[in-house]
């Protein structure tokens, strides 16, 4: 019974569809099923389209998170060494001799407003704060950034270039998604200067970042800023016998095409600034201005000898003549010993404070510590009397006579040139800079760090061991 009713529905449905045909034309049903059968064919690549794109979206993500998450190991966490000795190697023996792939930063596009030459003065430090202070600024203003010139005619008469202290390529490009930075100037740039056709001059002090970008007469009336301010800093202008101060430096960099800043010390305010230029900041100092390889290598072979030993302490003892002379401290001096600091202080027309009083000075917490000072703090803070003791410095003011109270409570005292011999310091006699970036290098992995001054070094080791 079923078989029938089955058979007959079949031929109810043919009949049905053979009138179908008839109605419409075999021509329109032909026409009809190829459309069904395109649409299908549609559908199923859209869908294999959209499959792939999700599976893709979902392995970047992936990628990503790797990335975030990841050991830090895997990723090659910044540090100021690699330990070798106590990592494993990542490749095989037979290939360690191959350089790993550097991933250099996508490059920064910009207009560029002109070049911007740098002179940095002052100690190593000094100079190092400076050329992170510079970087910001040419990223502010779009311009392209020359590698700095060290300073060479200040006490320590040091002819180092930027080259032998710093790697300067790793410089260039860790930063070129920032700011463009060049070796030296184009040719054609480079000839205008030879022909004095350039601005030298020197920032003022502490400036906002508003002092380089925006331009602005010292004489002008901007909004929100009173007549009495502006007539502060026109008198502040006219006091420095130089009236380029009295403008900001983009439009001189914009007129003149190539501005030099011959003096860089503290040209950048430290508070107030927005966070980008801070970032940058630390960015430049802690991972953009890397040594050399000769230097990094001799580093850590004395923070080797070091631990060979047990913990140490690197002492950052600035009991030194320039330190002396410069602040004017002569506590526990000779009338001679003051004397000859006062000389060198007159010496030299960049240190602006003259008359000192000395006594006052330290009562307001303004000098170094001594090495006898020293010597009683360290005990007060229960340092033990028998630990490894590293000085961070140059040469004692006094020598062995201003030393031998520090010598008799710590009796382990050791300096570079006693943990070295004498070849492998032989490259940086005479370069007090790459001297003091050895010095550098051991603090930051020393297990304890005490300065007894709060100048660059003390600030810049303590930013960087954080």
């Amino acid at each position: 019974m079923c078989r029938v009713e089955e058979t007959s529905g079949k031929c109810d449905y043919r009949k049905q569809w053979e009138m179908k045909i008839k109605m419409f034309g075999e021509g329109k049903v032909e026409k009809l099923k190829n459309s069904m059968v395109s649409r299908s064919r549609m559908k199923l690549w859209m869908i294999r389209a959209l499959t792939t794109i999700l599976i893709w979206t979902c392995f970047a993500h992936l990628m990503t998170l790797g990335e975030i998450f990841g050991p830090k190991l895997l990723k090659g966490w910044p540090s100021c060494f690699t330990h070798s000795t106590s990592e494993l190697p990542l490749v095989a023996p037979e290939l360690s001799s191959i350089p790993p792939k550097l991933i250099l930063p996508p490059k920064r596009l910009y207009k560029n407003n002109g070049y911007l030459m740098v002179s940095c003065n002052g100690g190593l430090n000094q100079m190092r704060a400076a050329i992170c202070d510079m970087v910001a600024i040419a990223r502010y203003l779009n311009v392209t950034l020359i590698v700095p010139e060290l300073d060479k005619t200040s006490f320590w008469n040091d002819p180092s270039e930027f080259k032998d202290i710093f790697d300067v390529d790793h410089f260039i490009t860790s930063l070129r998604d920032e700011v463009r930075i060049l070796k030296e100037l184009p040719p054609r740039v480079q000839h205008r200067v030879d022909q004095g056709m350039f601005l030298s001059m020197q920032p003022i002090s502490w400036s906002d970042i508003s002092y380089y970008a925006h331009q602005v007469s010292c004489l002008s009336i901007k909004d929100g800023i009173s007549f009495a301010v502006l007539v502060l800093f026109a008198i502040r202008c006219i006091a420095s016998n130089f009236w380029s101060h009295c403008y900001q430096i983009l439009p001189l960099v914009q007129k003149h095409k190539v501005v030099q800043l011959n003096k860089t010390d503290a040209r950048l305010a430290n508070n107030n600034l927005p966070p980008e230029i801070q970032k940058l900041r630390c960015r430049v100092n802690f991972n953009a201005l890397k040594f050399t390889s000769q230097i990094e290598e001799l580093g850590r072979r004395v923070v080797k000898i070091l631990r060979e030993k047990g913990p140490f302490l690197v002492l950052h003892l600035r009991y030194e003549m320039d330190m002396l002379a410069f602040s004017g401290c002569t506590y526990g001096c000779n009338s001679d010993e003051e004397e000859e600091l006062t000389r060198m202080r007159y010496a030299y027309p960049w240190w602006k404070e003259k008359v000192i009083n000395s006594e006052m000075k330290r009562k307001e917490g303004l000098c170094p510590l001594t090495p006898e000072e020293t010597a009683l703090v360290l005990r007060a803070l229960g340092i033990d009397r028998n630990v490894q003791i590293y000085i961070a410095a140059g040469e004692i003011y006094g020598g062995e006579r201003r030393m031998a109270p520090l010598a008799e409570a710590f009796p382990n005292l050791v300096r570079k040139e006693t943990l070295l011999v004498r070849s492998d310091l032989k490259f940086f006699q005479n370069h007090s800079s790459q001297m003091a970036a050895l010095d550098y290098l051991v603090s930051l992995e020393s297990d304890i760090f005490v300065p007894t001054y709060d100048g660059n070094m003390a600030k810049v080791v303590e930013g960087h061991r954080r």
